[in-house]
């Protein structure tokens, strides 16, 4: 069943007044001693097209809609998939430099038997919890502290795991005063020098350097229903027409769904949502993710460091690669 803990798109609110609808028809029957056969088939009936309309929902979804679907408060965030893809794990703290930055999270955990390092954008779940994480945008101080961590595995030979899921880097001007684009530049050059294994997954929503930041690998995947952009569709209509409301125009023009990414050979593959998205069982989609970690795990595990630095290196070139044909 869908989550009701925040206010839902548009687009699903059809499905949720189905659901609302059912469930108040199964309270009434709960009462009814003697029900037809022909009543509960009619209802299993009713499911049975409930399910059909979500799937129809969730094909058609438009770039913008998947935006707003991320951004829902109740959709899994970093911790979430690590409370349940890790067997045991520790958050770590601090850049070392007199900073703890809260909308970066990092730690050493334990995936079957596999001692790595992640490190990710984690949102609040709430208003109050989202002030205190900055709504996932991270500060300097939070990717000097993923450098730091970063630079950790690569002394320990432990793989990597990054979970992308921010609007942005923090744009305040005191951001700008502590460095914040010297920070995420030294983070995409460090990057590519190590030679541990780098998985990057973007879980939410990936907007802008504030991405890039920790989103150099070997592997790039992308939850089904994330995004991952230059520029949020309300910034890139800003800019362009001077008008918000052409961010509909802006989001198709974009290529944010990983769908397209996939096409265009930003990301590598794709890791398939439950029904509803990963809001709607969180469990399941972290066990999709889980599986696909281990799967990329294994075979980058066998190269060399050196291999998989030419790998990484040859794989960020290609990016963007084009060719232009002399026939008119």
């Amino acid at each position: 069943m869908i989550s009701r803990k925040s206010l839902s798109p548009n687009f699903l609110r059809p499905v949720i007044e189905f659901e609302n609808q059912l469930s108040q028809l199964d309270k009434m029957l709960v009462d009814v001693i003697n029900v037809s056969p022909s009543i509960r088939n009619r209802i299993n009936q009713l499911r049975t097209s409930l399910v059909s309309l979500k799937k129809d929902i969730f094909i058609s979804l438009t770039p913008l809609q998947k935006l707003h679907l991320v951004r829902q408060p109740d959709r899994p965030t970093t911790l979430d998939y690590i409370d349940n893809i890790m067997d045991n794990w520790v958050e770590l703290h601090g850049d070392r430099g007199g900073t703890d930055d809260l909308a970066i999270v990092g730690g050493i955990g334990s995936i079957n038997s596999i001692t790595t390092v992640f490190i990710g954008h984690q949102r609040g779940k709430d208003t109050k919890d989202n002030v205190v994480r900055n709504f996932g945008m991270a500060s300097p101080g939070g990717y000097r502290k993923a450098l730091r961590l970063m630079k950790h595995a690569n002394r320990f030979n432990f793989p990597i795991l990054t979970f992308i899921d921010t609007p942005g880097a923090w744009a305040g001007m005191e951001a700008e005063k502590l460095g914040q684009g010297e920070a995420i530049a030294v983070n995409l050059r460090e990057m590519f020098s190590f030679e541990v294994p780098i998985i990057c997954t973007i879980i939410g929503e990936g907007g802008s350097g504030g991405a890039l930041g920790i989103g150099v690998g070997d592997k790039i995947l992308m939850l089904q229903h994330a995004v991952y952009t230059v520029a949020t569709p309300e910034a890139c209509a800003a800019i362009l027409w001077k008008d918000s409301t052409k961010s509909l125009v802006a989001a198709e023009s974009l290529r944010i769904t990983s769908y397209d990414l996939r096409t265009l050979g930003i990301i590598d593959d794709i890791v398939e949502e439950p029904l509803c998205g990963s809001q709607s069982n969180p469990s399941q989609a972290a066990k999709n993710l889980k599986i696909k970690l281990l799967s990329e795990l294994d075979v980058l595990l066998k190269l060399t460091g050196e291999e998989r630095k030419k790998m990484r290196y040859s794989k960020f070139r290609r990016i963007g690669k084009f060719y232009e044909s002399s026939q008119p």
